[in-house]
């Protein structure tokens, strides 16, 4: 399985990006994490195949939305109202659970992150 992940940038507080990943393969369960400087990386979103469950991190709940486009093979992370605590590499990854999955170890690929930095 390879993930690219791409729609990363420099935007203002406030803002918006949609970052993408493109995942071939099978029917996996796809999340983002996000890694800020000096810190550990941290679960974002996640979203299950069929897109009928997400679930969101407490700190982007209401302003990140989660979503795939199966016929394009793409999962989608829409941000809006940035803040610059947002800024980190933001990494997708796909498990092979069939249920939503928020910890790291139960995530089998990875793709390279994609750099998010949110100004104030």
């Amino acid at each position: 399985v390879q993930l690219q992940a791409s729609g990363g940038g420099l935007v203002q507080a406030g803002g918006s990006l949609r970052l993408s990943c493109a995942a071939s393969g099978r029917r996996y369960v796809m999340g983002w994490f996000r890694q800020a400087p000096g810190k550990e990386r941290e679960f974002v979103a996640a979203i299950t195949w069929s897109g009928g469950n997400t679930y969101y991190a407490d700190s982007v709940k209401g302003r990140f939305t989660i979503s795939r486009d199966n016929a394009k093979s793409t999962v989608y992370l829409q941000m809006n109202s940035l803040k610059p605590e947002d800024t980190a590499v933001y990494y997708c990854a796909a498990s092979r659970m069939v249920i939503i999955v928020k910890v790291e170890s139960e995530y089998d690929y990875w793709g390279q992150g994609t750099l998010v930095t949110v100004s104030s």
